[in-house]
Parts: C-alpha cells; structure tokens; sequence
C-alpha cells in the first residue's frame, strides 16, 4: 500500500481554476494507478479520474472531459488534477486513491482502489 496526502484545495470562484496534488510515499509509485474521486454530502463518492502507471493513459469521468486533466510526475510521487472554468457544483471532498491492478474498463469505483487519501475540500462559489 502507499500513504497519499492530497493538498491544494480551497475557496475560489466560479470560472476559477486550481490544481489539486497527490502526494505518495512507498515504494514503487510508478507501477500503481493513481485517480481521483470527489464526493459531497449524503452521497456517494464519485470517479472524476485516473492515470496508468506510466502517466500516458488517462480515463475521465463523461462529466469531467475538458475541464479536468490528470497527470503525474513518477520522480516525485506525485499525481496532479488540474481543474478549469470551475463551478459550483465542482463543490466536493477531492480524494486521492491509488491501484496496484486496474481493468481497462475506463469506468472505475471505490473498490478499484486500495489506499486512500484524507481529502482536500475544494469549494466553489457563484
């Protein structure tokens, strides 16, 4: 298992931007799928992203295309999501999760994923 510590979250407004980062420690980072999930209140935890070990092939959530990019930098343990154009509905807990096995399937859930991050709220007002 690796230990994730998510970090980069906040208040910002609508049509705002921010990057979310993962950190990870353990050994062999590279070879885990990394993704991010967010959740809010009374419901349930929700795919928004993922990247293979490599950092060449991602999967996002249909709602996510074009605003969210995942990526990683393996050297430093890291997994980034970058968000654009914002909205308050983007108003969640952002958890990091790592795989050390994913499906090709593209869709993914919460029992995909073995380590989990604390969360980073990420708030987003109108």
């Amino acid at each position: 298992q690796v230990h994730l510590v998510e970090s980069g979250g906040g208040l910002v407004q609508a049509g705002d931007s921010l990057r979310l980062s993962c950190a990870a420690s353990g050994r062999a980072f590279s070879t885990y799928a990394m993704a991010w999930f967010r959740q809010t209140p009374g419901k349930e935890r929700e795919f928004v992203a993922a990247i293979r070990g490599g950092g060449s092939i991602t999967y996002y959530a249909d709602s996510m295309k074009g605003r969210f990019t995942i990526s990683r930098d393996n050297a430093k343990n890291t997994v980034y999501l970058q968000m654009i154009s914002l909205k308050p509905e983007d108003t969640a807990v952002y958890y990091c999760a790592a795989a050390s096995s994913l499906s090709l399937s593209g869709r993914y859930y919460v029992g995909d994923f073995g380590s989990w991050g604390q969360g980073t709220q990420v708030t987003v007002s109108s």
